[in-house]
Parts: structure tokens; C-alpha cells; sequence
């Protein structure tokens, strides 16, 4: 298959860094379809060389879309990323920058404002342990879900009546609970 002949040169990942905007399903010139790479390589690897950040966004019928990147961009991608995680885990351990930490965080989530004074920083470090995982667990799943999990945790405090009720104490037994149907 001459697909194979292009493994070593190309790699094939899912970006979420990538903001490809797609307009009521035309294609536009940073994009092909994966029938086309399966049956013209040739043509779309010229279109990958000639794509706006060396990236082509390949449609797919009735699954999730991916994204064509070359091996050498995907590395540069990975050493901003370990570069940016560097940064910012010096930044959490040093005291005398902990002010401009809480501004950039504050700048780049500004629901950190809901949160009461000592989760921002609390944030800042599991963000920053989140970016550190990346590398060794080759996703960036648990970097999302702990944005999802704290911006979760600022709405709730930001709402004051849905904050109230979780922090009021629970009083009395509700009785037996019972078992959910088997799947």
C-alpha cells in the first residue's frame, strides 16, 4: 500500500491545539479528505507542505476529523509545549513570582476570579502538574479535565444560592438507596 511509504515522514495526530474553522462544509485549501490521502498521497503531502502551519485537517465521513502534521512540526509542537510547562512550573515554585502568576492565570481563565483567594494558586499547580504529565502519558486529556474540573468548581462558587446549598451540611438520613438496574 503506498500509504506506507509515507509513514515514516508524516504522523497522524489529533490536535486540539489546532483551530481549523470548517464553514458550512467547504473545504478549504488546508484541507482534504482522507480518501484523498489514501488514493493521491502524492498531492496531499503537497497540500500539507503548502498548508497555513503545516497542518491539514482531513475529513472523514461519519467520524472525528484528523489532522495530518509532519513528524518535525508534532516535535516542534511537543518542545513549546515541555518549553511552556518549564516556565510556568518554575513560576509556581518561585514565591517572589506568585503575583505575576495569579495575574497571568487570572488573564488567561478569568473565571479564577470566583474562586475563593487560596484555590488560584491551587489551580496553578495542578495545571502545572497536568502539563507535566503530558509528555509521559502521551495525552492531554488530564490537562483538560483539570481546567474542566476547576472552572467547574468557580461556578459554583460564582452562583451564591448553588453555593450556599453545597456548603450547608447535610441533615439527617435520606434512608436506603437503592442498587440501579443491571446494565
Amino acid at each position: 500500500m503506498e500509504v506506507n511509504r509515507w509513514a515514516g515522514l508524516l504522523c497522524l495526530t489529533l490536535d486540539f491545539r489546532t483551530t481549523m474553522k470548517v464553514m458550512s462544509g467547504v473545504m478549504s485549501k488546508d484541507e482534504a479528505t482522507f480518501s484523498d490521502l489514501v488514493n493521491r498521497p502524492s498531492k496531499t503531502v503537497a497540500l500539507l507542505e503548502r498548508a497555513r502551519g503545516h497542518r491539514l485537517l482531513l475529513k472523514r465521513r461519519g467520524d472525528e476529523d484528523l489532522v495530518l502534521v509532519t513528524v518535525g512540526r508534532a516535535e516542534q509542537d511537543a518542545e513549546v509545549t515541555r518549553t511552556a510547562t518549564r516556565v510556568l512550573s518554575a513560576l509556581v515554585h518561585h514565591s517572589a513570582s506568585a503575583e505575576l502568576l495569579s495575574d497571568v492565570i487570572m488573564e488567561v481563565f478569568p473565571w479564577v476570579r470566583s474562586l475563593p483567594g487560596k484555590d488560584a494558586p491551587e489551580f496553578a499547580r495542578d495545571l502545572v502538574g497536568a502539563l507535566r504529565a503530558i509528555e509521559d502519558l502521551a495525552t492531554s486529556a488530564p490537562v483538560i479535565q483539570v481546567i474542566a474540573e476547576w472552572r467547574h468548581t468557580a461556578e459554583t462558587y460564582a452562583d451564591p444560592q448553588v453555593a450556599a446549598l453545597l456548603s450547608a451540611g447535610i441533615q439527617g438520613d435520606f434512608g436506603p438507596v437503592e442498587a440501579p438496574p443491571a446494565a
